[in-house]
């Protein structure tokens, strides 16, 4: 419930986006309906045979090319808003359908006004989930809600007074973040069609560029702290939601109020992992792979990285990226043994089990750390404010794969300009 009270607390607030007292708002509303068809990749061994899967979405924007806020000028105009959509992965029985509210940001691509790459990040119910009674072959999706992301790039073969004709490319994805086992997500390429209506309220402009503000280039300093509650599963044997507990720092520069990058440290508390050491479970019996474990429980459930975080600001709006690299998560061992050698692997694990292989793929997944989320302060960036808080939702990820959902709460000190 947190997860999904969380994201939609962040699309309400998205729709309040860089909110101001002139008029440029009401030229700039687009109300984009779009079309999509594509394939809906296998999940699984035997997934359930699929055809074409179709999508209808229902994209309400703003563009922010006469935005006087500096981060609009810095990003050439993007446009933002929220996105509702429904789609058929081309099964109904099995596969149900899912419908999804994402907020999203495009940008102009390759230097055109023609070309465009979106990217959004938001939330799917679906109808049809995997029951090992009566759905076992469709392993994408074992909860009602999941993450959502798509990126796609269009572009505008015809534009009339009113309407900009588009096609597009791109890739849809959907996974629980780790909170349930089974979690093969679905991944989705699929082209577009799509007419951006312009606002009927829509008139002449072109005077309005010559009062937009000519700001100059700042850069400053800041140091961020933040603490975080996250939630995932162990394995199918261990399928309930515990907790992961981080506390995160950074320090770093701000550039033009717009964008950031700093490096930083974390430290996290897996109770999975401790509650299996501490329950004395297979792995961790005398004479097992991993029964040391058991000398410092605490220790050996814990994760020190170092990182390398960026980020946009939209104002009060964060979009949110950080690369990681584990200098110690020993537990990530035992989890994958457990998780990547046969299938439904038991609670009570035999010595003649075959256990996850620790591969190439291991080696890269146990020490490349990923996040991603969006984040709101409760003061603009706009203002570049000497003290300022934020709250937080993440997807963390090793590699690529989901290892938690998070909600975080952060403060940021900035100091002077440079």
């Amino acid at each position: 419930m947190k997860q999904q009270l969380t994201i939609f607390f962040l699309f309400l607030s998205f729709l309040t986006l860089a909110q101001t007292e002139t008029d440029w708002k009401k030229n700039a509303f687009t109300f984009t309906p779009e079309i999509l068809v594509g394939l809906t990749m296998e999940a699984n061994d035997g997934f359930p045979e699929t055809k074409l899967q179709k999508q209808a979405v229902l994209n309400f924007g703003r563009y922010h090319n006469h935005n006087p806020q500096e981060w609009a000028q810095l990003l050439k105009g993007p446009k933002t808003g929220l996105s509702i959509g429904i789609t058929d992965f081309g099964n109904l029985d099995s596969l149900g359908i899912a419908i999804t509210a994402m907020p999203f940001i495009e940008f102009k691509a390759f230097g055109s006004e023609r070309w465009k790459i979106l990217t959004g990040m938001g939330a799917s119910y679906f109808t049809k989930k995997f029951n090992e009674e009566t759905n076992p072959q469709n392993q994408a999706v074992t909860t009602d809600i999941t993450w959502a992301f798509r990126m796609y790039l269009y572009y505008q073969f015809l534009s009339t007074k009113n309407i900009d004709w588009r096609t597009g490319l791109g890739y849809s994805h959907h996974s629980n973040g780790h909170t349930r086992l089974l979690n093969q997500g679905y991944n989705s390429f699929l082209v577009s069609l799509s007419a951006d209506i312009k606002s009927p309220l829509s008139r002449s402009i072109a005077d309005t560029a010559n009062i937009l503000p000519n700001y100059k280039r700042t850069v400053y300093d800041y140091y961020a702290m933040r603490g975080g509650l996250g939630q995932n599963v162990f394995a199918l044997a261990f399928n309930d939601k515990k907790n992961v507990y981080t506390i995160a720092g950074e320090y770093g520069r701000v550039y033009n109020n717009t964008f950031k990058i700093g490096i930083g440290f974390y430290y996290r508390f897996y109770q999975h992992y401790y509650d299996y050491i501490e329950g004395n479970e297979s792995l961790v019996q005398s004479g097992r792979e991993f029964d040391y474990f058991k000398s410092d429980p605490w220790y050996y459930a814990t994760n020190l990285g170092v990182s390398i975080h960026g980020e946009i600001f939209l104002n009060h709006f964060g979009i949110d990226l950080q690369l990681g690299y584990n200098l110690h998560k020993p537990a990530y061992k035992m989890e994958w043994r457990i998780n990547e050698g046969w299938d439904n692997t038991p609670r009570e694990i035999p010595q003649s089990w075959v256990l996850g292989e620790l591969d190439g793929s291991y080696k890269k997944k146990h020490r490349i750390s990923s996040r991603l989320g969006l984040k709101y302060y409760l003061i603009g960036m706009e203002q570049a404010p000497k003290n300022n808080f934020y709250i937080g939702a993440h997807l963390n990820a090793n590699l690529g794969q989901a290892d938690f959902t998070e909600l975080s709460f952060g403060y940021v000190h900035s100091f002077n300009f440079r």
